[in-house]
């Protein structure tokens, strides 16, 4: 009995959100425009099509900066007398961290132009 609570509690949760964000983001907008708002400030900060090209830029350099990480882990591993048990973490983080941080300049520089 408990097997099938885990996956109906967990619908219930995510439901749950989504129809709070919905019906609170709903009633906001909709108190606006008693209030006599003009209805085009809901489409501020929309762009034609470049959320998923946001995305897939701090993905991909989000995936090359753990190749990378893995790659100087192994050839650290490899060629030095540190342990592995430390080395791949590390590196798959720093490297990690830095792709993000070189995909958010990437994306900040595509988007003000």
């Amino acid at each position: 009995m408990e097997e099938i609570l885990i996956p109906i509690s967990l619908f219930l949760a995510i439901f749950g959100i989504v129809y709070l964000y919905f019906s609170t983001r709903n009633k906001e907008r909709l108190a606006l425009i008693e209030k006599g708002a003009d209805a085009s400030i809901f489409n501020i900060g929309k762009r034609s099509g470049s959320a998923w090209k946001v995305v897939v830029l701090n993905l991909a350099f989000l995936l090359m900066g753990i190749g990378l990480g893995v790659f100087i882990a192994h050839i650290l591993e490899t060629y030095t007398s540190l342990n592995d048990g430390t080395v791949y973490p590390a590196m798959i983080f720093l490297m990690a961290g830095l792709g993000l941080y070189v995909g958010y300049t990437q994306t900040k520089k595509a988007l003000d132009d």
